[in-house]
């Protein structure tokens, strides 16, 4: 198992098992991005990661046949959408990634954080050609990996340009475990949620939420309003929803006794 690791980010005024395994909900809509919601990142808080590029090739046909066809020689099919309901219609592309790229890529960062970041999709019209088709800014918005190995079956991204608002399940990162009074007073720690959903400028997408554990003692939690986060996110859930809490009994009262 991975461990979730890492951020916080920037702004001024503002998913195993069955056959297949789906894990999705990383982005759920596009939205212009109001023009009063500045977008400056902000010192103290983390910066977004540099992207990292995925190669792809169009692929012209879709279909149960075609798929298997893609994963036989290597490949994981996969869509490109305008919107969350692009399937609908609109502006998407289909593709085929090297799958070794996305199996590597989920391995070493976790699903959480390969849902949540953004890369540079470069489209070509083979692997190894120098011409470029169309170079994009993506968000992965599901992956689809196989329950017995892993090995991704597909993908699905979202556009990502600049002027996007994106809810993107952005992964939590706990810290504080070793000096939390609680903790050390033999409690427990109640993990209540993995990940929040936040409605993020593109350009602004944390790769994780610092949550500080440090102050916690016995009985004490905190809420999704709680995390610090940049001020053009936008909490899509409700604020007094419970995040982690310091749960169990004070082993070293018992001990007094």
């Amino acid at each position: 198992m991975y461990r979730f690791q890492r951020l916080k980010l920037t702004t001024k005024t503002l998913h195993r098992h069955h056959n297949h395994c789906f894990f999705s909900q990383a982005a759920a809509a596009v939205i212009e991005t109001p023009p009063s919601i500045e977008t400056t990142l902000l010192d103290g808080l983390p910066k977004p990661d540099t992207l990292d590029t995925i190669f792809a090739i169009p692929r012209s046909d879709s279909g149960k046949n075609v798929s298997a066809k893609e994963r036989k020689a290597g490949r994981v099919p996969s869509i490109v959408f305008e919107q969350e309901d692009g399937q609908h219609g609109g502006n998407k592309r289909l593709i085929s990634l090297k799958k070794n790229r996305i199996r590597n890529l989920v391995n070493e960062i976790g699903r959480p954080f390969f849902l949540s970041r953004l890369f540079e999709l470069d489209v070509r019209p083979q692997f190894e050609s120098d011409e470029v088709i169309e170079k994009v800014r993506v968000l992965p918005r599901s992956v689809h990996l196989h329950a017995g190995t892993d090995e991704p079956l597909n993908v699905t991204f979202i556009r990502a340009p600049s002027h996007a608002l994106l809810k993107v399940d952005i992964p939590l990162v706990f810290r504080g475990e070793d000096i939390s009074p609680g903790l050390r007073k033999g409690a427990y720690l109640n993990t209540i949620k993995r990940t929040v959903r936040f409605l993020c400028p593109a350009d602004l997408i944390p790769p994780f939420i610092d949550v500080d554990l440090s102050e916690l003692d016995v009985g004490q939690k905190l809420l999704m309003g709680d995390l610090q986060v940049h001020p053009a996110l936008k909490l899509v859930q409700s604020k007094d929803l419970p995040v982690v809490k310091i749960a169990g009994s004070r082993v070293s009262e018992k001990k007094s006794k």
